[in-house]
């Protein structure tokens, strides 16, 4: 897994990296170049790097024309459910609604998800189901 905010490096790094090759999300200029000009599999946790969101807005470090440009390379969006299970409760429900805005956006723009971390299969597709994910997605995210 790529964990460095400096682009250059994390190309470098991703030459080096095993299949599936995984990038995890940063600042979204970051996620933007990665996205239109590195070749790996999965965008891991793009809502964790996030500003404040407000009553009319949800920040999820995700939008359109991200979604666009992973849908055609086909890279995955990746829910890390190691990093969820450790958060308070406060940031647990604030985080889970990020998800939740990137799991409708994956669906309209038909991307792809992947799980990381997952204990139990069936567990698993019943969270993501109870997300908002399709079932066609869930299935597929547990594949990974």
């Amino acid at each position: 897994m790529i964990n460095t905010s400096n682009f250059s490096k994390a190309k470098d790094l991703l030459r080096k990296e095993e299949k599936p090759k995984i990038v995890l999300a940063q600042d979204k200029e970051f996620n933007r170049k990665m996205l239109e000009k590195a070749e790996f599999d999965i965008l891991l946790s793009p809502e964790n790097n996030t500003s404040q969101t407000t009553i009319r807005s949800i920040d999820s470090g995700l939008n359109h024309v991200l979604c666009r440009i992973a849908e055609k390379k086909g890279i995955k969006i990746g829910i890390d459910l190691e990093n969820i299970r450790n958060l308070e409760k406060k940031r647990k429900a604030i985080n889970l609604e990020k998800i939740i805005q990137n799991i409708r956006l994956c669906r309209k723009y038909h991307v792809q998800l992947a799980i990381k971390g997952a204990k139990d299969k069936a567990d698993s597709l019943a969270f993501l189901l109870s997300l908002g994910a399709s079932t066609e997605q869930a299935s597929k995210a547990l594949t990974f």
